[in-house]
């Protein structure tokens, strides 16, 4: 079967979602402790300096000042493990050389790869990562939630299949993780998260996407296997990859295209049974129009809840058509009277996007400017955050790192007059990352979840260095979080209380 899991092009992805025990064994860890403060998601700064608020200061505004209360429940033992990692995953060199490790010939002798694996495995694996199955990730989940109060979203860590027997088995493996997120308590959990390319050949989405393109530049063009969606286009949306007509699907691709609705729908209609919310994640944009137009499809047969979507679809707010796409998905799915359910993040292919744009002779499909991007992603949330508020069925899931962000939307939630209990919108950071940020929207009374991947320590390496890479001493969420940890020992060592 040809499934890669966490893929090995790591560096593509500059955000997504502790190293301190066995997996099944989960401890409160500086990265799942009681936190009540706040952070940032996918950005690049300077280590920026910890806030302290003016007296005067609105409630929605972040304190970070007082660190003792901050990591007041973790022991000095786990903060000192959370912090060496942090730190081990801030320092360029060291995470270069990691990363040459883990590709190199060393991990094809047995001796040496049982070393490595076991030194990533009470490392950054436990940091980072929910535990090897569903079992223990849910189990993960619980004690995450009974020491912080933060919700879990379960994600089984496969990205990536190339055969229907691939998909096939990642799809029972996300049935799995359905059945896992039902056994916990509905406090614990907030969704799962599935990634169209595990169960849907990555050759047939690209088939699919330049078809879907085709039909957008020429409007009588016809393609007779479509089902019923969304807009998945806009006029400013990129179009470049398909220079050509092409090929209509072969008589097989139609029937894999099939068994891959029959995939994505039996998951939703086990979400749908189970009443648990579906994530579908993105991806790079040659992709996205596939994605795009399963998840429509799929929100269309299974958003039947008028007050609670089960299926969201996630838009990524680095693209320039973001919030022309996001508004006219909203408008059809009003005209249509389906509640759709979207995750907002700020997005995770920047380098591929430019180099393959580039190759082809057009300007890159991300904004020029990390602002024009928080512009972006504000916009698109307070856009999401009124369609919440005003009775409709919308729901929404607020991926950010970024504190900014995080004080514009409680602003905004107070000025909307949100039930911040209703489900109706809640925040999501990754596992061991942002974690000041986490407890920060929890206190403010949101709720807040943690993207928890699970799967095998060494088919999560890739994801695990992509972690690493993102925690390097230019990423202002690590920073921040080195910084607090950093300061709270310093402060207990001083203290005496160590």
């Amino acid at each position: 079967m040809a499934t890669r899991l966490l893929r090995t092009n790591f560096i593509r992805r500059p955000y997504r979602f502790s190293a301190l025990s066995p997996v099944g064994q989960p401890t409160v860890t500086a990265s799942t402790a009681v936190v009540p403060e706040i952070l940032s998601f996918g950005q690049q700064a300077p280590e920026p300096p910890v806030h302290h608020p003016k007296p005067n200061e609105a409630r929605h505004d972040i304190d970070l000042s007082d660190q003792a209360r901050l990591f007041a429940s973790v022991p000095t033992s786990d903060l000192l493990r959370s912090t060496a990692v942090l730190h081990a995953a801030a320092i360029g060199p060291m995470v270069d050389l990691g990363s040459w490790v883990m590709s190199s010939k060393l991990m094809d002798n047995a001796v040496t790869r049982a070393m490595v694996i076991g030194l990533v495995k009470s490392t950054f694996y436990d940091h980072f990562c929910a535990g090897e199955d569903a079992d223990a990730a849910a189990q993960r989940v619980r004690s995450v939630y009974e020491a912080t109060g933060l919700k879990g979203m379960l994600v089984y860590g496969v990205e990536h299949a190339d055969d229907a027997a691939s998909c096939d088995d990642n799809m029972h493996h996300f049935l799995r993780t359905i059945e896992a997120a039902k056994s916990l308590p509905t406090s614990h959990f907030s969704s799962v998260v599935v990634k169209i390319t595990a169960i849907c050949p990555i050759s047939l989405l690209k088939r699919v996407s330049d078809l879907l393109r085709w039909e957008y530049k020429t409007k009588n063009f016809n393609l007779s296997w479509k089902l019923k969606s969304f807009p998945v286009f806009s006029d400013s949306s990129p179009l470049y990859h398909t220079n050509s007509e092409p090929e209509p699907l072969t008589a097989e691709e139609e029937r894999e295209l099939a068994a891959a609705h029959v995939r994505i729908q039996d998951i939703c209609r086990k979400c749908q049974e189970s009443n648990v919310p579906l994530l579908v994640d993105a991806e790079d944009t040659i992709l996205q129009p596939a994605i795009d137009y399963m998840a429509y499809s799929s929100a269309i047969l299974f958003n039947a809840d008028k007050d609670r979507p089960i299926v969201y679809n996630t838009i990524q707010a680095y693209l320039r058509d973001a919030g022309e796409r996001l508004h006219l998905a909203v408008q059809e799915a009003e005209k249509e009277n389906v509640p759709m359910g979207f995750k907002l993040v700020r997005g995770a292919y920047m380098s591929s996007e430019a180099k393959l744009a580039d190759s082809l002779g057009h300007k890159s499909p991300v904004h020029d400017t990390i602002q024009n991007t928080h512009d972006c992603y504000n916009n698109c949330m307070t856009f999401l955050m009124e369609k919440a508020s005003n009775g409709s069925g919308f729901g929404v899931v607020l991926a950010t790192h970024n504190a900014d962000s995080g004080r514009l939307a409680s602003k905004k939630a107070s000025e909307l007059n949100i039930d911040k209990e209703n489900g109706k919108i809640e925040f999501a950071q990754l596992y061991g990352m942002s974690d000041a940020l986490s407890f920060g929207l929890k206190r403010a009374g949101f709720n807040v979840s943690k993207y928890m991947p699970f799967g095998p320590v060494e088919t999560a390496i890739p994801y695990l260095v992509r972690r690493a890479y993102e925690n390097r001493g230019m990423m202002a969420t690590g920073a921040t979080d080195r910084q607090l940890m950093r300061m709270e020992l310093k402060r207990r060592l001083l203290a005496g209380n160590a």
